[in-house]
């Protein structure tokens, strides 16, 4: 992805699908299933497992679309499924632009505003040969022109920024989404909330710190330098603060009465010093 935009793939259709799961329809999935598995009591077995229905007011009702929610099989039927997407792509898309999916999360990256305007509408006309459509609100097409807009995927946040070292030339970039961080900073007040100050701060750090070292495992890959830095400095603020609280103590001068060799000897996970480099200007 990044070597496409680096090399001038600059307009992006940013796609969403409307309730993927919930609008899979069920012939067009068996019809992807029988290309490849030739066990029929297999086939039987995946058709009664979507034929299950829906379970509402103690009455199960029939449905024609949709894999079982909650199923572990679900994403596996969903990927199966949109394997047409990338089918389709290699056969018809790819003069409009590098297709970029992960399950039911995609986009396209485009060489003009044009060419992205027809991948929607080939993506747009391929779902609906599954039952699935595009959520209109969610979907659109951004242009990466020197930083000028982003887009969200996976979790991070990519946009163009200009090079330290050359002046005037602008690479992709990516780092953790406002909603990522939102995410974590959310657990993060959870477990250092007013209402838990009867537990010990060294279990709240026991808790958070499994949940730190995931976090920082899937975000280290990027340019997350300074978003590291900042849920740093907010977990100590928030630890600081419930010390504070817990041990009947007043003000806010957190930062000087629980400093860093506090936090050391707690052994809270640090995020910065965690971020894996990526080459900004990747461009092959």
């Amino acid at each position: 992805m990044r070597v496409a935009a680096n090399q001038g793939r600059e307009w992006v259709f940013e796609a969403d699908i409307r309730d993927c799961f919930g609008t899979i329809g069920h012939d067009a999935l068996t019809a992807q299933l029988e290309r490849r598995v030739a066990d029929r009591s297999m086939l039987k077995l995946i058709r009664a497992w979507l034929r299950m229905g829906v379970l509402e007011g103690g009455v199960t009702s029939p449905t024609g679309a949709g894999t079982p929610q909650g199923s572990p099989i679900s994403p596996l039927l969903a990927n199966i499924a949109l394997h047409v997407l990338d089918e389709a792509w290699q056969e018809r898309g790819g003069r409009l632009g590098t297709l970029v999916r992960y399950c039911d999360d995609f986009v396209v990256l485009s060489p003009t505003r044009q060419r992205a305007e027809q991948a929607r509408e080939l993506a747009a006309e391929v779902l609906g040969e599954l039952g699935m459509r595009l959520h209109p609100e969610k979907s659109g097409i951004v242009c990466l022109t020197r930083g000028g807009q982003g887009f969200e995927f996976l979790g991070f946040h990519h946009r163009k920024m200009e090079s330290w070292k050359w002046r005037g030339k602008f690479y992709l970039q990516r780092w953790p989404s406002v909603r990522a961080l939102g995410v974590l900073r959310d657990k993060i007040r959870a477990a250092t909330s007013r209402s838990r100050t009867e537990r010990s701060v060294a279990a709240v750090v026991a808790d958070l710190n499994p949940v730190l070292r995931g976090w920082t495992g899937y975000f280290r890959n990027g340019h997350s330098s300074r978003k590291f830095n900042a849920v740093d400095r907010y977990l100590h603020e928030r630890l600081a603060i419930f010390a504070s609280r817990k041990h009947g103590l007043k003000g806010r001068n957190w930062a000087t009465r629980y400093n860093g060799e506090w936090l050391t000897r707690l052994g809270v996970f640090r995020l910065s010093g965690n971020v894996h480099w990526v080459t900004a200007h990747a461009s092959r």
